[in-house]
């Protein structure tokens, strides 16, 4: 293959899996993405909550047997991002061979997982929201962050009169702007390290 085609070759592919990671993230994120963990993904602390929701012990400390097992919320959020991105990255891998294998192209097993594990460990770190502040007030976003934000009604589902609470890391809010666009931005770096491995490995029919 001459360098030109070569190049040629490098460029579509890349091309090919920027476009399929950025389409199918929101997919993964919105609604793959279980609710509850959603909401519990960023839980940070040291203080109790309960394994089965995530709810703070000290608001009902009575609970026994398996309800009333225990863990930090810290712990809790990690459990949470855990399956986040589990079944992130499971969509992501299948609509990548998916889309390649289709169109008569193959892409080797250790470029595939190279891409994929780019992104579900940033996906997880980013997630798990504080080094996702951390990053956007570097980048002098504080202001932005604390600005756009959104008001919500508090007090889950079949509540009469819910409460107003503002929330800054949900949709509509500059965290999550901030947050779709680190992932877009890592999705392009992860398919051109996929690119360069695959197209080291020779032979892709």
């Amino acid at each position: 293959m001459t360098d030109r085609l070569r190049g040629i070759e490098g460029l579509a592919l890349v091309a090919a899996l920027t476009a399929v990671f950025d389409s199918v993230h929101p997919l993964g994120d919105q609604f793959v993405q279980n609710s509850h963990d959603a909401s519990t993904k960023g839980m940070h602390g040291s203080h109790l909550v309960y394994k089965n929701d995530g709810s703070p012990v000290e608001e009902n400390p009575s609970r026994t047997g398996k309800e009333g097992r225990t863990c930090t919320a810290s712990a809790y959020g990690r459990r949470s991002v855990s399956r986040h991105v589990a079944s992130y990255s499971a969509l992501q891998l299948a609509s990548t061979i998916a889309v390649t294998r289709t169109l008569g192209y193959r892409v080797p097993a250790a470029a595939l997982l190279t891409g994929a594990a780019i992104n579900t460990i940033t996906h997880g770190i980013l997630d798990r929201r504080d080094p996702l502040i951390w990053l956007a007030e570097k980048a002098g976003k504080g202001g932005y962050i604390q600005h756009a934000t959104v008001v919500r009604k508090a007090g889950g589902e079949g509540t009469a009169y819910p409460e107003p609470v503002q929330d800054v890391s949900g949709p509509g809010t500059a965290l999550m702007e901030l947050d779709q666009a680190a992932h877009r931005a890592i999705g392009v770096a992860a398919a051109l390290v996929t690119t360069w491995i695959t197209l080291r490995k020779g032979d892709r029919r």
